[in-house]
């Protein structure tokens, strides 16, 4: 029987690497649970006359990077503007309704938000907004699709057949925006002046 040296070294190193001690990004950080109810009272309180609501549920550190859990109301819309976020990614799972969303890179007309928008304090960080987007991708969302948003990636919802209601994921690598934890969620529900 003749071994293989060749397999066997390389047997011995996977085995090192695998071997090696890994840490956790957040070490020592507790798991976040939001209900149901909660996620049903932000968007059970969106004005019935508003044309977008964008509302902050949480927004957790999770070590290397912030996650930001968001619930959005879209109101019926043949078009809007189109929205890009610098470092800032978005997941969104598609609740209720119907719409038209093109996705792409190639933004005509993009001017910068300003810092002291709430968009860019509270919920998205730095960004722009658009007049259309040349070459993207279409996508008619329905309820429980998904879709995933890197930043710098122009979004725009080009028709909303009645309305659309979506969980939205914000990846925050970059730790643009505030933390907002279960209590600041409850006060900002019960409309209490200290929440965001």
């Amino acid at each position: 029987m003749r071994i293989d040296w060749k397999i066997l070294f390389l047997a011995g190193c996977a085995s090192a690497l695998l071997a090696q001690d890994s840490h956790p990004s957040c070490n020592k950080c507790s798991g976040t649970y939001i209900a149901s109810g909660e996620i049903q009272a932000y968007l059970k309180r969106a004005p019935a006359n508003a044309v977008v609501t964008d509302q902050q549920v949480r927004a957790v550190d999770v070590g290397k990077s912030n996650v930001d859990i968001g619930v959005v109301y879209r109101s019926k819309t043949a078009g809007g503007a189109v929205a890009e976020h610098d470092l800032v990614s978005e997941v969104y799972h598609i609740i209720d309704g119907s719409a038209t969303l093109v996705l792409g890179s190639d933004i005509t007309e993009l001017k910068r938000r300003p810092a002291d928008d709430r968009a860019v304090r509270l919920l998205n960080g730095p960004g722009g907004n658009g007049v259309s987007i040349r070459g993207g991708a279409t996508y008619q969302l329905k309820p429980g699709d998904v879709v995933i948003i890197p930043a710098g990636v122009g979004h725009w919802f080009t028709k909303i057949d009645d309305h659309i209601a979506y969980l939205m994921v914000r990846v925050d690598p970059d730790k643009a925006t505030p933390l907002k934890d279960e209590a600041a969620s409850k006060a900002d529900l019960s409309g209490s002046p200290d929440a965001r």
